[in-house]
């Protein structure tokens, strides 16, 4: 047995767990809160996305985590896995989903099965904090837009392609003004090397410049 095949003998929760259980009130008590938080946890291995409130989602997480977390460590044929889960999926069916599908696909995972984000707030009505619940490798489309899988789209292909085209013409004006201002500042020093060679000469050969040069 290698150290891969040990790390599977421990239920590892791989997401934040409170030390103690959220106040989830309820009109039916103790045996109620359980309730919604089992039809929490079926509807999540069911549909594999949810939204609900945040405090009811959040505290089914840590449920479904466990759930799944057992069966990939004992499988089909422990007894008290198969009471648990039992227990918490109240559609039956729903069993065999939980070790013949989700249990093989979670099997190599090294994050949470799990995934939560934030969604909108119900507006006008009571302020709840709302968010998505759902499990890794679902059929839906991604919440979360990816941005680097896109850019061989036609718009985006062309759009950079404008930008390169945009750079090459102002890369082209930034060379033609800093050309145009060393010439400029070439021909003004050309211009005094010219008087100054004009002064030297006549210094040196003033009447033959006067001479030669000078109308009579």
């Amino acid at each position: 047995m290698n150290q891969a095949e040990v790390a599977k003998l421990m239920s590892q929760l791989k997401v934040a767990i409170r030390p103690r259980h959220r106040n989830l009130k309820n009109i039916d008590g103790p045996e109620g809160r359980l309730d919604k938080l089992r039809k929490t946890v079926t509807a999540l291995i069911k549909h594999e996305r949810i939204e609900l409130n945040y405090q009811r989602a959040d505290e089914a997480r840590g449920y479904a985590e466990r759930l799944i977390s057992d069966a990939i460590r004992y499988g089909d044929c422990h007894k008290p896995t198969m009471e648990m889960a039992d227990y918490w999926l109240t559609e039956k069916q729903l069993v065999h989903k939980l070790f013949k599908v989700l249990a093989p696909r979670f099997e190599e995972y090294k994050v949470s099965a799990t995934r939560m984000y934030k969604a909108t707030k119900e507006y006008p009505g009571w302020y709840r904090k709302r968010t998505v619940l759902e499990l890794r490798g679902n059929p839906y489309p991604s919440l979360v837009q990816n941005l680097y899988q896109n850019r061989n789209l036609l718009h985006n292909v062309l759009l950079d392609e404008a930008r390169k085209d945009f750079r090459k013409e102002k890369y082209a004006e930034i060379a033609a003004q800093i050309g145009g201002t060393m010439e400029t500042h070439s021909s003004h020093w050309n211009n005094q090397i010219s008087t100054l060679a004009f002064y030297f000469i006549l210094h040196i050969y003033p009447n033959h410049f006067i001479t030669k040069y000078m109308p009579e």
